[in-house]
């Protein structure tokens, strides 16, 4: 209990000690940090800007852009800033509040995902009762819904960790603070009481893997009934790629919360983070968005703005 009580900071593991290696994990972060910055960011922006862009689909959109990058830019800056300065430390109320955002997030994130799968699935089988069902009142409740969710369970998955000792180290194998690298930390057998929040998360989280697998199926059983080809293309390509990043967030995140803790190598570890922390925020306006007829045509337009307006 001594040691829980003089920690006050956490060593996260880097990507390389060479000097050189550390520039290039800089580079590489600030790459895909400013990808999905401008992504994102545009989103937030042009949805608001054109009365064409006020249905359910973009409000969800906005929000869905707001929570990747919230959720990105909890790791990836502290992670480029301890490359640059050759450091690993950040402190032990940095590490809480990673926690507590990086959890928000990516929950609201999921539940927010299986909404869209929702309302996707009610657009094209159900047509006729959509303005009846996805109404503002209940997008807004919808919405709402997901966030208040993602506070929740984050203030009592942090809270729970935290509440623990921590006497074993305080080296995290992981770029950021993860709660599995956090809990091999701890020196109490009370950690079982985080251990069941965690089940209780996959349980809820392959919930809506299976909800929105569902509503896929649904949605392709009517898509194939579509006489044309090309609608019917257009349909699935956009569904599979959503489907890819949902898969590719939960089996990752899945992994590295239930796998035995001797099971895998840092080099592992890391990779496992990467591809659920940051991909899915990279990917998502690209899918969501930047494949969007109407999305590309607002942003030509705010571009010209802008560029006529400079002139």
């Amino acid at each position: 209990m001594s040691n829980q009580t003089t920690l006050t900071e956490f060593l996260l593991l880097g990507f390389s000690d060479i000097r050189e290696l550390q520039i290039l994990h800089f580079v590489v972060f600030l790459v895909i940090y400013l990808t999905a910055l401008m992504g994102n960011v545009l989103i937030i922006t042009a949805v608001p800007l054109n009365t064409h862009l006020q249905t359910p689909m973009y409000l969800f959109l906005v929000n869905l852009s707001i929570l990747d990058f919230g959720s990105i830019s909890v790791t990836i800056p502290k992670s480029m800033a301890n490359s640059l300065m050759n450091t690993r430390m950040i402190y032990y109320p940095g590490c809480v509040t990673q926690v507590f955002l990086f959890i928000l997030f990516a929950a609201t994130d999921l539940a927010l995902l299986t909404i869209m799968a929702y309302d996707r699935y009610v657009a094209i089988c159900q047509p006729l009762h959509y303005e009846s069902i996805m109404n503002r009142r209940a997008c807004v409740q919808m919405a709402a819904s997901a966030w208040i969710t993602g506070i929740v369970y984050s203030a009592l998955h942090t809270g729970s960790t935290f509440r623990l000792p921590f006497c074993q180290s305080n080296i995290i194998k992981q770029f950021f603070c993860e709660i599995p690298q956090l809990l091999k930390l701890t020196c109490s057998d009370s950690y079982l009481s985080e251990v069941g929040v965690i089940a209780l998360g996959v349980f809820l989280a392959l919930n809506c893997f299976v909800f929105i697998i569902v509503s896929y199926v649904q949605i392709f059983k009517t898509v194939r009934r579509i006489p044309s080809e090309e609608g019917r293309h257009k349909a699935f390509s956009t569904c599979l790629p959503h489907l890819t990043v949902v898969s590719l967030f939960l089996f990752t995140g899945i992994f590295a919360y239930l796998k035995p803790t001797s099971s895998s190598a840092s080099g592992l570890d890391l990779l496992v983070g990467v591809l659920y922390s940051l991909v899915p925020p990279v990917m998502n306006p690209i899918i969501y968005s930047m494949r969007n007829k109407e999305i590309k045509a607002v942003l030509k337009k705010l571009i010209v703005w802008r560029l006529v307006t400079k002139s």
